[in-house]
């Protein structure tokens, strides 16, 4: 992938949706719900402070993260479906 996040926005690879319900019922392609779960492919520098300081990324390339259901921008790259958000809309890193 030839993208680069500017500032302190991140590039996310969507989780994939679930197939089946809880109960084992198997879902249509439109009845899916998108995750709201991804990993993180690149991300930006970070945010400048009022000082021009530069406040450091909260997350780094492989982490995993939940992000706000309405956050961000999908993309599709190659074929491939992403999502660029900033950091302040991811809201946790998961610890495995």
């Amino acid at each position: 992938m030839n993208l680069k996040p500017l500032s302190d926005r991140v590039i996310i690879k969507q989780d994939e949706a679930e197939e089946t319900t809880a109960s084992g019922l198997i879902l249509t392609s439109s009845s899916k719900e998108k995750p709201q779960r991804g990993k993180v492919i690149a991300a930006g520098e970070g945010k400048r402070a009022d000082d021009g300081s530069l406040i450091p990324m909260p997350v780094a390339e492989g982490d995993t993260v939940v992000y706000g259901k309405y956050a961000g921008q999908e993309i599709t790259v190659e074929g491939e479906e992403y999502v660029i958000l900033r950091a302040d809309d991811i809201i946790a890193v998961v610890v495995e």
